[in-house]
């Protein structure tokens, strides 16, 4: 069964780097939104989200993505959805899991088979 993964606040470039590494990886599709707002709507709206990633700084306003992922976990309905931080730097991946989130990864870490395996548990089968 195909499963989804919501994609907030990367750039295009970064968007298509990661749905590529997801799609290539996983039985999956990647749909981008660029803020607390349009995700929250999105996961309200789809019963097959797997794995929301969020960038820790939002492409649109480089406003602080912890901040995307604390009202996605405050949210009673749509809380229990798996969220990834996506950032190279640790300070900030702690951060985002004292906040509620999964290990996430770093844009740099896209090729990487350590990557895949950190998404194994979302998105496999």
């Amino acid at each position: 069964m195909t499963k989804t993964v919501v994609d907030c606040g990367n750039c295009g470039p970064d968007f298509h780097s990661i749905r590529q590494f997801v799609t290539a990886n996983f039985d999956a599709v990647v749909v981008q939104t660029h803020d607390a707002e349009e995700t929250l709507k999105l996961l309200r709206q789809r019963s097959d989200v797997a794995l929301v990633t969020v960038n820790r700084k939002l492409d649109r306003d480089y406003s602080d993505g912890i901040e995307v992922v604390r009202q996605i976990k405050s949210a009673e309905d749509v809380g229990d959805v798996p969220v990834m931080l996506v950032t190279n730097y640790e300070e900030h991946q702690q951060s985002a899991m004292q906040a509620g989130c999964v290990r996430g990864f770093g844009k740099l870490a896209l090729r990487d088979n350590a990557t895949a395996e950190l998404l194994q548990p979302y998105l496999g089968t």
